[in-house]
């Protein structure tokens, strides 16, 4: 097996409590050297001393200056020398003593850019959250790339932005990640990715623990987000097709996972389905909508400031 440098980047803000679980799974992982680097935005909650105390190189930038591709990518810029970045969030950990060792395991293929492992849903997740990890993350790995592009559609390029792992030289000829946009920075550099004939690989063994109970208003606000992701960034769907197959697949999954012993759960389900395609063709057509109105439907307020 190739020895790589890698570095384990965290952007952080007011997660004391989330981070102090997400590296105590670090500390315990086997079989792999690397650095852990907190990216904080200017946290009040001891965030960053936590860090610190556990060996955690620090990096602080003002809490306005925070975007989910531009951060990420000032990071790796600020720590240029490293062959493999893993990228998590601070409300994911580590399922096992194996994971990153595991997510590091197909970049042995050279011409594997990224790899992303396995979401499992947090122990609390409701019904809805829990069914979200199953159907997008199973339990079989999969290689994808521009020759199986027509089988797995807009998913092709679907990667997690809480637990992926980017080999440098693809994120250095692909150009890194996306300096101003609204969310799906891993989506932007897969399909950079895919385009550049390099591979995905989804890493099945190589298991997190990361999930959201978004209530409603919550969910619809984040299908909104995602709309104007794909509104400004339209050579996404144009090379992969878009999410009318995906969802539709997604909504009768749902509706079998909960079953007849949840059918209590049905119009619910179908409510908040209907509120996220909605949600999302308002975005795709954000244009046409007011700043002040975008702010207010949006998740990510602050990108409408920016």
């Amino acid at each position: 097996m190739m020895k790589y440098k890698i570095a384990c980047i965290v952007p952080t803000y007011n997660g004391r409590v989330e981070l102090e679980r997400l590296l105590r799974s670090l500390n315990i992982q086997k079989d792999i050297s690397f650095e852990t680097i907190i990216i904080d935005s200017s946290s009040t909650d001891g965030t960053s001393e936590l860090a610190k105390s556990f060996n955690c190189k620090v990096l602080s930038i003002p809490k306005k200056d925070f975007n989910h591709g531009g951060t990420r990518q000032y990071a790796i810029n600020e720590n240029p020398n490293y062959d493999l970045y893993i990228l998590l969030t601070q409300d994911a950990y580590l399922e096992d003593e194996s994971s990153l060792k595991n997510i590091t395991l197909p970049f042995q293929d050279k011409t594997v850019g990224a790899v992303y492992g396995r979401q499992l849903p947090h122990v609390n997740a409701n019904k809805f959250a829990a069914h979200a990890r199953l159907f997008n993350y199973g339990t079989k790995s999969q290689q994808k790339d521009i020759s199986n592009s027509i089988i797995y559609g807009i998913k092709t390029p679907f990667l997690s932005n809480s637990f992926s792992a980017y080999r440098r030289e693809m994120l250095e000829s692909t150009g890194g990640f996306p300096e101003h946009v609204i969310l799906s920075e891993d989506m932007y550099v897969g399909a950079k990715s895919i385009l550049s004939d390099w591979k995905i690989f989804y890493a099945s063994n190589a298991e997190c623990r990361h999930s959201h109970n978004y209530t409603i208003r919550e969910e619809f606000r984040r299908y909104f987000d995602i709309g104007v992701f794909h509104a400004r960034e339209p050579w996404i769907v144009e090379a992969f097709g878009g999410t009318g197959g995906e969802g539709l697949r997604f909504v009768k999954s749902e509706i079998k996972y909960l079953g007849l012993s949840n059918i209590h759960l049905w119009p619910l389900a179908g409510l908040r389905n209907f509120l996220k395609i909605l949600a999302y063709k308002l975005g795709k057509r954000e244009s046409l909508l007011s700043i002040g109105i975008k702010s207010k439907l949006s998740m990510h307020k602050a990108y409408w400031r920016e």
